[in-house]
């Protein structure tokens, strides 16, 4: 396939596709005789596991280091241990900025409640 066909495949911006080639995330992928990228089936194979764990949130530093060491045959438990960690490190993290986002959400919700309170009691004449 060519870095095109992956791109709308996957749903992945070439510019994408290339900077995962170029930091080591996926394997150079061989070149056709006109220099056109050719992803064969392990090259895809990359492709969709790569996309599948930034769907889940693991971390671009995190996830160079499991792929250089799964591609250098250096791939461990203790390897995918780390990635783990990473990612759970990671939605932890997201999960307290969203927990922030709904209390500033509920603060102005509270704000508002007093407000059209306010206003009631005055059309009320009190």
């Amino acid at each position: 396939m060519t870095i095109r066909e992956v791109s709308e495949r996957y749903g992945l911006s070439a510019d994408t596709l290339r900077y995962y080639e170029r930091v080591g995330l996926i394997p150079p992928v061989p070149r056709t005789g006109g220099g056109v990228r050719d992803y064969d089936g392990a090259s895809l194979g990359w492709v969709e596991l790569i996309k599948c764990m930034r769907s889940a949130g693991v971390g671009i530093e995190a996830l160079t280091e499991y792929c250089r060491l799964f591609q250098q045959g250096e791939e461990t438990l203790e390897a995918r241990k780390a990635l783990l960690v990473e990612q759970r490190r990671q939605l932890r993290e997201r999960m307290e900025d969203m927990r922030k986002s709904l209390d500033r959400l509920d603060q102005k919700i509270e704000n508002y409640d007093q407000g059209l309170a306010r206003k009631e009691r005055e059309l009320r004449g009190g």
